[in-house]
């Protein structure tokens, strides 16, 4: 039976079978060129939109939510018009979103809702359990199959008849781990295990032996000891020395003594989060004072979590417990019960969706859609199938041949989805496609795992294929998301891209907007701000010699060799990289002082060597294209033994290296800000008239000194002042003028009866 969904108004669904007279047309609320948007696609996308708004359904609303969705319709028709909508790379993008979109509507949401609520319930106990395994594997033949859960059950008569069931574990589970824990799984809770295992763990009494249960494992037998409340999580932070198992006696005993004199110094109560930096081996949490993520049962090594959990009050330490991995001195940050229902809602059906139980969600969802869809088997023609099963199936060689009888069996039908007839040559399609190699598993039983799997592609392919006629909400969703891509893909072209590329348009559209993009009264402004007069006097005495030693670089001595004017190859060096660094810095200024090697005779000493040196410097750092005003020869008649040299000083204009000087030992003494202000923006500037010259205020404690160098009127800005703006403007100007193209050409009529029906106040 086909089925189709059809809205009435906003929200009322009628269903017709494709046997049923004609069916009436959906009402048109929209026609742009020649496509149809019916009311019902108008009111599904309205309603998303507005409905939590007050205005909904008003008058005024509707009509410019109509402007708003003509517009995105407008640009889809275009879209279609050049066939973006059958590119491959636009096939592919819907086709991952249509995936993505359908599984909310592939589960049983009732299955999910149970199990949702039963794993927040069994996440408030913690079991304690021990376990037998015997190993099978899901597919196994049922022969191997059979002799495991015999196995099994004789395991568990003979625990139950005294057999201690510790012992029969370290003797026959096929549990790697069980040699060394005698099959203890210790603690855990829900969500930690595999669903089916969960299960008869928490539905078997403490003390009781469960049922053979099967796994993706195998076969279980599970011994509860213990129930008890969960503990909830908590957050801790440890210091850890390594000594994993088999070290040397004597590097066991170096890491014990290592780790008994680190906890001495915390009783000492010496800075936990320095001891941890210094001392930790636990590299991803050391820099960090120790702190590891939240955890509960189950989920740390057991003795690491047996003594975090004994920890009563957050700050209590534990003393060196030892893991596996080495010793830990444990520090309890914080608690938290389990968060409630409506908290956790959300991550649980995540995990869910995840976990094992969601293979009962899929045997729900398709025992619904076989009978919705009424599935039939032509058992006659399964059983002539199954039979072509041979010895290449195992191999993953298998290729369909045709037997001499029944002749018609490549056609015959296997069963029917909805009347849709799925053939035994489609069936062997799929078995060629999707065969592998097995072992330990007959012909048959692989020939039976196949057409189950068969079965079950089939009819979520079916369902996938029909979703947009069973769920109204998910039409709609697919039909958002394939004009959007559409549309994204036009925008880029028309607008987005353009507005950015188009630099002789937008020069144009600046041009001829200039009067919307104005610069407000502006100052050129100074404000200190200083935590006192003393701060605010040096402040001063600094500005006004206009540059400042700069604390990012250091005095720089460049070393002379023999001779007046010879640089030594390191000076040179050192000079290079001063040259490119102010290059960069306009800011920079230098101070340039020659010194006299006291060792030079007399002669030499008169003519000046140490400013004839300074000299070649300046010289030296012109020709790497430094102005010659930014460097200043400061005379000295100092004489150094041992030393021809040249020191140089760097300075800046830049007011924060005033602010730095004077912050040394404390970092609040003085704030300094200089650059062009608009009116409203800077409080303490806009309460002292805007005229050039300086003003003295007090505010909150601090004084300030404001000097204001120049007011300007307001003017145009520059495009590169504003550029941003500017093609945000030019971007919905070329997203106008397009629309008005495509209303010449998509002429656009509005079914306005239909409108008013839609508005409710």
């Amino acid at each position: 039976m086909r089925v189709t969904s059809l809205y009435v108004g906003l929200s009322a669904l009628l269903l017709f079978q494709c046997t049923s007279p004609k069916k009436a047309a959906e009402p048109v609320l929209l026609t742009i060129g020649p496509e149809k948007v019916p009311v019902s696609e108008f009111a599904y996308v309205y309603e998303k939109n507005n409905s939590a708004a007050d205005s909904a359904f008003s008058s005024a609303s509707v009509n410019e939510y109509l402007n708003l969705y003509t517009n995105f319709k407008l640009k889809v028709a275009e879209a279609k018009s050049r066939g973006l909508d059958t590119t491959q790379a636009f096939k592919t993008e819907l086709g991952g979103y249509k995936e993505q979109l359908a599984q909310p509507f592939l589960t049983e949401k009732s299955v999910t809702d149970q199990l949702v609520r039963e794993a927040y319930e069994r996440l408030k106990k913690e079991v304690n359990a021990t376990h037998i395994l015997v190993s099978v594997d899901m597919e196994a033949d049922p022969k191997d199959t059979l002799a495991a859960y015999q196995k099994i059950m004789d395991l568990r008569n003979q625990a139950v008849n005294g057999t201690p069931f510790e012992q029969l574990a370290q003797r026959f589970s096929e549990d790697p781990s069980a040699r060394e824990n005698n099959g203890n799984l210790g603690y855990f809770t829900a969500l930690q295990m595999v669903y089916p295992f969960e299960n008869a763990a928490f539905n078997t009494p403490a003390g009781q032996i469960s049922q053979p249960v099967r796994t993706r494992f195998g076969y279980h037998i599970i011994k509860v000891n213990e129930v008890r409340p969960a503990q909830g999580e908590i957050k801790v932070a440890h210091i850890m020395v390594r000594a994993q198992q088999g070290l040397p006696k004597a590097d066991s005993l170096a890491a014990k003594k290592k780790i008994d004199e680190i906890y001495s110094r915390v009783l000492r109560k010496e800075d936990w989060n320095k001891l941890t930096s210094q001392f930790s081996e636990d590299a991803a949490s050391a820099d960090n004072g120790g702190e590891l993520p939240w955890f509960g049962t189950g989920r740390m090594i057991p003795s690491f979590e047996e003594a975090a959990f004994a920890l009563a009050q957050p700050g209590a330490i534990t003393p060196p417990v030892q893991t596996v991995y080495g010793w830990h001195i444990i520090k309890l940050l914080e608690r938290k019960e389990l968060p409630s229902y409506e908290e956790m809602e959300t991550s649980l059906r995540n995990r869910i969706a995840k976990d094992s139980r969601s293979e009962l969600n899929k045997a729900a969802f398709l025992r619904r859609i076989k009978a919705e869809n009424k599935f039939q088997e032509n058992q006659a023609i399964k059983t002539a199938t199954l039979k072509l099963a041979d010895s290449t199936l195992v191999t993953g060689k298998w290729k369909f041949s045709v037997p001499a009888e029944p002749k018609n069996l490549p056609t015959a039908t296997l069963f029917t989805i909805a009347g849709k007839p799925f053939t035994v040559g489609n069936f062997a399609t799929y078995i060629e496609a999707n065969q592998r190699a097995r072992q330990n598993v007959s012909p048959s039983h692989a020939m039976n795992l196949l057409y189950d799997k068969f079965v079950e592609t089939s009819l979520l392919d079916y369902e996938r294929e029909h979703l947009e006629e069973k769920h109204q909400d998910y039409k709609m969703l697919v039909n958002e998301y394939h004009d959007g891509i559409l549309l994204f893909q036009l925008m880029e072209e028309k607008v987005w891209a353009k507005a950015v590329e188009d630099t002789v348009g937008l020069k144009a559209f600046f041009e001829a907007n200039k009067a919307n993009y104005m610069w407000g009264e502006r100052a050129q402004a100074t404000i200190l701000s200083a935590a006192n007069s003393a701060v605010m006097n040096q402040a001063k005495a600094l500005l006004a010699a206009g540059r400042f030693p700069s604390s990012r670089h250091k005095q720089i001595d460049l070393l002379f060799t023999t001779g007046a004017n010879k640089l030594s190859n390191a000076a040179t060096a050192q000079l290079d990289q001063l040259a490119s660094t102010m290059q960069a810095d306009s800011a920079l200024s230098l101070d340039v002082t020659g010194y006299i090697d006291a060792r030079e005779s007399a002669n030499q000493r008169n003519s000046t060597l140490g400013a004839r040196r300074a000299t070649a410097v300046k010289n030296y750092l012109q020709q790497k294209g430094i102005k010659g005003e930014r460097i200043k020869i400061v005379p000295s008649t100092a004489q150094l033994a041992g030393t021809r040299r040249v020191a140089v000083t760097v300075y800046t204009s830049d007011l924060q290296a005033m602010a730095e000087q004077l912050n040394q030992s404390n970092p609040l003494a003085l704030q300094v800000t200089s650059r062009k202000f608009q009116r409203g923006e800077n409080k303490v500037l806009d309460a002292v008239t805007w005229k050039p010259g300086t003003y003295n205020l007090t505010q909150d404690g601090r004084i300030l000194w404001i000097k204001i160098d120049q007011v300007d009127p307001p003017t145009p800005k520059k495009l590169n002042e504003t550029r941003g703006v500017v093609i945000s403007d030019y971007q919905n100007y070329l997203e106008q003028e397009w629309i008005k193209e495509l209303r010449q050409k998509y002429p656009v009529s509005i079914n306005q009866p239909e409108v008013q029906k839609l508005i409710k106040h």
